[in-house]
């Protein structure tokens, strides 16, 4: 399992896991236009043997940065790669001088809450019918850089 930065020559790897993950995936376009402005954005990938298998990114705003989306195909989920990519993502928004990084989840997706839980978000409110096809609320979470670290 290798977890790298994301290249523009990973667009096409990425909207394959956008169209396998989301009901309302980004274009390919958009992908594109996410991984070429690295001033604001980061993007992370996770790789095993066979390619890559997720994506993750971020937007970085002031000091505080928002999560766009986490995605692991169907295929490899429950092995670990989203935690460890997850985890990489915090970690280099907190070196990027990120004080606070939010995201939006379904509140009907367990894993994932199980997994934001874990590594140590919590829940600050809800946004109502935040997420269309099916339309669903989402909670916002947000972990908060420890002091010192």
């Amino acid at each position: 399992m290798t977890v790298r930065r994301a290249t523009i020559e990973d667009a096409k790897e990425i909207f394959a896991i956008e169209m396998e993950c989301f009901s309302v995936p980004w274009s390919l376009d958009s992908i594109e236009t996410e991984l070429l402005n690295e001033d604001n954005k980061l993007y992370y990938v996770v790789e095993d043997a066979n390619g890559v298998v997720g994506y993750a990114g971020a937007w970085l705003v002031y000091d505080e940065g928002q999560i766009t989306n986490i995605a692991i195909r169907p295929s490899a989920r429950r092995q670990g790669f989203g935690a460890k990519l997850t985890s990489a993502l915090i970690e280099e928004c907190f070196k990027r001088g990120m004080h606070e990084i939010f995201l939006e989840v379904r509140i009907s997706n367990l894993s994932a809450l199980s997994l934001y839980r874990q590594l140590g978000f919590t829940v600050k409110g809800m946004r109502k019918n935040y997420y269309s096809e099916p339309k669903e609320d989402a909670y916002i979470m947000s972990l908060i850089k420890e002091e010192g670290k």
